[in-house]
């Protein structure tokens, strides 16, 4: 078990990596995941995760917060928007295009609707 959850954490690890720089691959779930296999299975891989700056960026205010911001979660969507957005332009295949769009609208909707939103004084920027 401990092999299987040392590896879930290093591709849970991968792809919140990963999801820094495609705004499409969500990050602190992926983390969050990780965190919790690695809790559970290796303390060096732990320490070594929780330590690292996207770590911190990503899921420790979240976690301390539980939420975000207006602005943080309007930041989030903005880059997502547009990223996107420049997909869909690109794509010519309707059926993407299709579920491009309703994958943003889930995003959105899970942002607003499951993550709680924070008052303005916790917002960091």
């Amino acid at each position: 078990m401990r092999i299987v959850l040392i590896s879930m954490g290093i591709v849970s690890t991968l792809l919140g990596l990963i999801g820094v720089i495609l705004p499409l691959l969500p990050t602190t779930p992926f983390l969050l995941l990780a965190a919790i296999c690695f809790a559970r299975s290796s303390d060096r891989f732990h320490d070594w995760l929780i330590s690292t700056k996207v770590y911190r960026a990503y899921v420790l205010e979240f976690q301390r917060n539980k939420g975000f911001t207006f602005r943080q979660k309007l930041k989030m969507l903005l880059s997502l928007y547009i990223v996107v957005g420049f997909s869909i332009w690109m794509i010519e295949h309707l059926y993407i295009r299709i579920g491009l769009i309703i994958m943003v609208i889930l995003q959105t909707f899970v942002l607003f609707a499951f993550i709680r939103t924070l008052p303005a004084s916790k917002d960091n920027g």
